[in-house]
């Protein structure tokens, strides 16, 4: 995790500070479950429950120096863990991970872990969606240029643009809650997974005060395709991040210059020339997607452990896990902010409209024609013909705009009127059918900004 794209809340969730309460609190659950079904004396779980709330509430670094000693001759993460907890609790700790293995541990805190980020990265999306919405009305009837293939294409709506981001943000963040609730999952089943010394009960029991469901078949550890499907979820929507953030350094060129990221005062573009005011957000965030999506492979290739166990997914989980969902985290609410503040220029957007004489029109054109009885290959004909020569007269002295070239084309003459070309050519029929898309985005009651 590099603190510069780090927030101080996913943070303290991969901290080795949280991880080890975690670790305690599964234990004393454990402990607690054995002690309702007879199995562990009442004193000792109340005991274990009491001292090692103690030493977690009073962890220090000293704590965390002493654990990584014991590691450093046990070579073994739990069983350090385990033994620090039993200089604290000392000698009823015997009642402590009985029955238990080390996955156990690891695997239910890792589910514990990776709801507590998902529940940071829903509250990001619903940021993201808060400020797309903001522009999605704010500019619901503003005009801007379609593009397909990079191209002038036809006029369409900036706040449609904005609206048709919102809607695969909320896709993400089903698809999220979806991933929430299958990594959400406990294992407390014991060496490979059979429960040989062990009741199910307790799994139950750990699982139900945790927020989390029973692995229904954990082997020695929690099937890994949760873990797949979980950061293939976080790679799709760091692609909605990367495209919306591709959408604005496009904007923000300047031969475009329809909107821009928001230039604070003081910053400061380039150290050679004053004048330069870049895309850095949009651009960071392109980056961050691509590392975000690169841990989607590695937790796939996880998927396939040898037989009950093996630890070869662990030393990838390590990385991947605080890696991916800390740049998420950070991503996610920068392009809230980013978004928020967008500055959008509609006056550029109407000179972007009509800079190519009008050739934007033309599909409307060819539809006015085949509905004057014109064959629609001859009306393609006509129109393409109109348009290829005000596209290669643009910015001559003799040039003449598409209208132009329509009015002086003999095919045309008393095909359709003027009215006809002039409803044709007007950009607002493209808004017609904003507030029927709004409705399906936004829902019919809720189409106020």
């Amino acid at each position: 995790m590099v603190p510069r794209y780090t927030r101080p809340a996913m943070m303290a969730i991969w901290a080795p500070e949280n991880r080890y309460r975690i670790w305690f609190e599964i234990e004393a659950l454990a402990c607690e479950a054995m002690a309702e079904l007879g199995e562990v004396p009442s004193e000792a779980a109340k005991n274990v429950r009491k001292r090692g709330n103690a030493a977690i509430a009073s962890f220090s670094q000293a704590d965390l120096d002493r654990i990584d000693e014991i590691e450093a001759e046990t070579r073994h993460d739990v069983i350090a863990f385990l033994t620090w907890l039993a200089e604290k609790i000392g000698p009823d700790s015997r009642f402590v991970h009985l029955g238990l293995t080390s996955s156990d541990v690891l695997d239910t805190c890792l589910a514990v872990q990776l709801t507590q980020a998902t529940d940071l990265l829903l509250t990001d999306i619903k940021s993201v969606l808060e400020a797309l919405r903001k522009q999605a009305f704010e500019h619901k009837y503003t005009l801007t240029i379609g593009r397909s293939h990079g191209i002038h294409a036809e006029p369409t709506s900036f706040g449609l643009k904005m609206a048709g981001h919102y809607a695969e943000f909320e896709r993400n963040h089903m698809r999220l809650l979806t991933a929430r609730a299958e990594i959400a999952t406990c294992a407390i089943s014991g060496a490979v997974g059979t429960f040989a010394h062990l009741d199910p009960r307790i799994e139950s029991y750990v699982a139900a005060k945790l927020g989390l469901r029973p692995e229904p078949v954990s082997t020695q550890v929690i099937p890994r395709d949760r873990h797949a499907a979980y950061f293939c979820t976080l790679a799709v929507i760091a692609s909605g991040i990367e495209r919306l953030a591709t959408e604005v350094r496009h904007l923000q060129r300047s031969e475009v210059r329809e909107a821009e990221e928001f230039f604070h005062a003081g910053q400061k573009g380039s150290s050679a020339m004053p004048h330069k005011r870049n895309p850095v957000l949009s651009e960071n965030l392109t980056g961050l997607a691509r590392l975000i999506r690169s841990c989607a492979i590695p937790a796939l290739e996880n998927v396939a452990l040898w037989h009950e166990r093996d630890i070869s997914h662990s030393s990838v989980e390590r990385n991947i896990c605080p890696d991916a969902t800390t740049a998420l985290d950070f991503a996610l609410m920068r392009l809230a902010g980013m978004m928020d503040k967008l500055v959008v220029y509609p006056g550029q957007m109407i000179a972007n409209i009509e800079s190519l004489g009008g050739v934007v029109h033309s599909g409307e054109v060819l539809l006015a024609l085949t509905r004057a009885g014109v064959l629609r290959e001859d009306a393609y004909r006509i129109v393409q013909r109109c348009a290829m020569a005000t596209w290669t007269q643009l910015g001559k002295p003799e040039g003449r705009t598409f209208r132009e070239n329509l009015d002086a084309d003999p095919e045309i003459a008393g095909k359709i009127g003027s009215e006809v070309l002039d409803a044709a050519m007007d950009s607002r029929l493209h808004l017609r059918a904003v507030d029927d898309r709004y409705r399906m985005i936004f829902g019919e009651t809720n189409l106020t900004a």
